[in-house]
């Protein structure tokens, strides 16, 4: 499959510029571009999104680091609520992830504004935690399915995931490949890929909150791993905007502390005297 890959990766860029020299063709008069795009099937735009984003470090990475600033915006009015100036996220990956919107692997996310903690959620692989505690499972399971769902498009290609096509559509003014990816237990996630250079724009998900879908902007890739990274994500509920992430600072495969993902011990207030 991978080697088949590789070829479609060539011929859709010799058919791509093809394309371009014919744009002007009658929409029944289908340049050969548009002909290989229509032959690719779902699972290989998703297979050759993931070639796009790095290739083998990024589609079984160990590690990822994340650092930068936030926005949260209120379900009514137009300013923002909350501003993180100091918003981190480290990951470490289930490499034989199966499930899209469940907590696999570990994780934490830390939102600081000046000194004071916004808000602090983590996953140590078994147990998951905010700044007020230990969250039940039940309470911890609806969360992280309001949240978790970009990284099963790494699976894509594995035993057990089928991938279908939609409509193709424009993400942030990009056209772009839809393809539903469906994971070994029938959870169903879209991805929205630039049908040019097989960027992944978007991905959008159904959640207890109902419809998510984050768009992402502003890419970079990183050498020499190859690695691209989405600076700009922004993160919508049922259509309305709800917060936005500006990713300054990234590091791959570096080694994270374990203490990282345990929930942090409650500092002791010390005791006063009576005397």
């Amino acid at each position: 499959m991978r080697k088949k890959i590789a070829g479609w990766v060539l011929a859709v860029t010799a058919a791509g510029l093809a394309g371009q020299a014919h744009a002007d063709h009658a929409v029944g008069d289908a340049a050969p571009g548009a002909q290989a795009e229509q032959a690719l099937s779902g699972m290989e735009i998703l297979m050759l999104a993931q070639s796009a984003a790095g290739g083998p470090v990024w589609i079984s990475p160990q590690s990822l680091t994340l650092s930068g600033r936030a926005i949260f915006y209120a379900e009514q009015g137009a300013e923002p609520r909350a501003v993180a100036d100091n918003y981190r996220m480290w990951r470490e990956f289930d490499q034989n992830r199966t499930a899209a919107h469940t907590a696999q692997g570990k994780v934490r996310i830390r939102a600081l504004t000046g000194k004071e903690v916004m808000f602090e959620v983590g996953f140590d692989g078994d147990t998951t935690w905010n700044e007020k505690g230990v969250i039940p499972k039940e309470q911890a399971d609806a969360y992280w399915a309001n949240s978790f769902g970009f990284g099963i498009i790494r699976q894509a290609g594995k035993p057990g995931f089928s991938a279908k096509r939609r409509a193709d559509d424009q993400v942030a003014g990009f056209p772009a490949f839809m393809v539903e990816l469906r994971d070994p237990g029938g959870s169903v996630t879209l991805f929205g890929v630039d049908r040019k250079d097989f960027k992944i724009r978007l991905v959008g998900f159904t959640t207890p909150k109902g419809w998510h879908h984050r768009i992402y902007r502003d890419f970079i890739r990183l050498e020499p791993s190859g690695w691209v990274q989405p600076r700009h994500v922004s993160l919508y509920y049922n259509g309305r905007k709800s917060n936005e992430v500006f990713w300054k600072d990234v590091a791959i495969n570096e080694p994270i502390d374990p203490s990282v993902f345990t929930q942090p011990q409650p500092k002791l207030t010390p005791v006063q005297s009576a005397e």
